[in-house]
């Protein structure tokens, strides 16, 4: 069983039976406090404070294990590939490079996209594989692609869930940091209706089956606004 808490901006928690991960744990600069949330995992999809506070975080039974990049990681039982993608540019040149990583907990795939800007390539594709739980970033074209980009993403993946971030919606959010609104987002994946959870729990008998179509769940952010 795994419980998915959305602490803000594009930061996430997992709770897993293995252990706990967190997703790009932002700063108060994005307007967000997330506390101090506890991990053995951290991930970082690039270095900027908006995504690679880790210092927010506390170590669960005194030891933090940081991904911080491509490769291949396993801690308690948790495995982890970082896949190398760009910020805008294919090549990174422009805003440098972002990192998607997908995670394996409870027998549940996890991919989190940081911020990625760009299309993915066959190779990118074939390295992120089969997805279970898909964290997507709603952006605005600039550093973060555009929802209907995304939306060409998340066909390519197919994963059998789809998480927004950056999802808020708070208007002061949304123009400090020139991001689409989320009612973008949910037009563009053809969703009229949504609820809003505060966090979501998933098994591998509780996810949507293959035949099924893309679940979109929006969570609330558990942080405190500052």
């Amino acid at each position: 069983m795994a419980e998915i808490l959305y602490l803000g901006h594009a930061s996430v928690r997992i709770r897993g039976r293995e252990g706990i991960v967190v997703l790009d744990p932002c700063d108060q600069s994005v307007g967000f406090d997330i506390g101090k949330p506890t991990a053995q995992i951290v991930t970082i999809s690039h270095h900027k404070a908006d995504h690679n506070n880790v210092e927010v975080v506390k170590p669960l039974r005194d030891t933090l294990f940081v991904a911080d990049g491509p490769g291949e990681y396993e801690v308690s039982n948790i495995l982890i590939r970082g896949i190398r993608t760009a910020h805008t540019d294919g090549e990174g040149k422009k805003h440098g490079h972002n990192t998607i990583y997908v995670m394996y907990i409870d027998d549940v795939a996890f991919c989190h996209l940081g911020d990625l800007g760009h299309g993915l390539t066959a190779s990118q594709l074939d390295e992120i594989g089969s997805v279970d739980v898909l964290f997507v970033p709603v952006g605005n074209g600039n550093h973060v692609i555009k929802p209907d980009g995304m939306v060409e993403i998340i066909s390519e993946i197919a994963p059998k869930v789809v998480v927004p971030l950056y999802n808020d919606n708070q208007q002061q959010r949304l123009e400090a940091l020139d991001l689409e609104p989320l009612s973008v987002f949910v037009h563009q994946m053809g969703l009229k209706e949504y609820e809003t959870l505060d966090k979501v729990v998933f098994t591998p008998s509780t996810l949507p089956r293959e035949d099924e179509e893309t679940k979109i769940v929006i969570l609330k952010p558990s942080a405190v606004a500052v």
